[in-house]
């Protein structure tokens, strides 16, 4: 049994606005077994992808290494860009190590809401997948229900937005309401390309362009939120 806690805290300012959640990292970056392109931070996984879009859209030209340069060159983006890392999956055990989201079991969840009461800045949560089972946006509804609180759909076209409502305490009898986004962005995970390939706006879109590909399509969805 492994036990795959997760590797990083929660990367977080005081004028963080939008928050990336996703599960866990591969078990690799929490034994230390990083492979040549990986970087040892939130997303660190050259085949995770998410920073290769994130660096196509703003032209970063992002170092894809173990350095520490390469760390503080996504740090920066981020500080500048008022976005924030928290994974949902604080620890999860594991039969066989891999990164399966389906792996998972005995699952620790974080608690997103308590860091949104703590950083009153955050009004979007962008999910790094959608509501399958182990997903971020699955686990998040069950989070939920501990607050008693539920989403509500605003579009229900890729990708998916929800919204809730979060009270916040102002004093002993006075509460306000805080509307917080969530968008559940088509996983950078190679596993997504075949459900990106059944989409009918990909499909029109490669038939203008045979060249348009699902690395494409993932930057172009990406960009409205990044």
């Amino acid at each position: 049994m492994f036990k795959h806690k997760h590797p990083y805290i929660p990367f977080i300012q005081k004028d963080t606005t939008k928050l990336i959640v996703g599960t866990l990292p591969p078990p690799r970056f929490s034994t230390g077994e990083l492979l040549e392109k990986d970087v040892n931070f939130c997303y660190g996984s050259y085949y995770n992808s998410l920073w290769l879009f994130i660096d196509k859209i703003h032209n970063l030209n992002l170092r894809y290494d173990n350095s520490n340069e390469a760390i503080e060159e996504r740090k920066a983006f981020l500080i500048k860009s008022k976005i924030g890392v928290c994974d949902i999956v604080e620890s999860a055990e594991r039969d066989k190590i891999d990164a399966s989201d389906l792996g998972m079991k005995n699952i620790k969840l974080r608690d997103i809401i308590g860091y949104l009461k703590q950083y009153p800045n955050i009004d979007t949560l962008l999910f790094t997948g959608g509501n399958s089972k182990n997903g971020p946006e699955y686990f998040f509804r069950k989070h939920l229900k501990d607050y008693n609180l539920k989403l509500e759909i605003v579009s229900n076209e890729v990708p998916r937005i929800h919204k809730f409502e979060l009270p916040v305490r102002l004093s002993a009898v006075e509460t306000s309401i805080r509307t917080i986004k969530t968008v559940s962005l088509t996983s950078g995970s190679g596993a997504a390309n075949i459900s990106i390939s059944r989409m009918p706006l990909y499909k029109q879109l490669k038939a203008k362009n045979p060249e348009f590909n699902t690395f494409d399509f993932r930057v172009m969805q990406y960009r409205e939120f990044f």
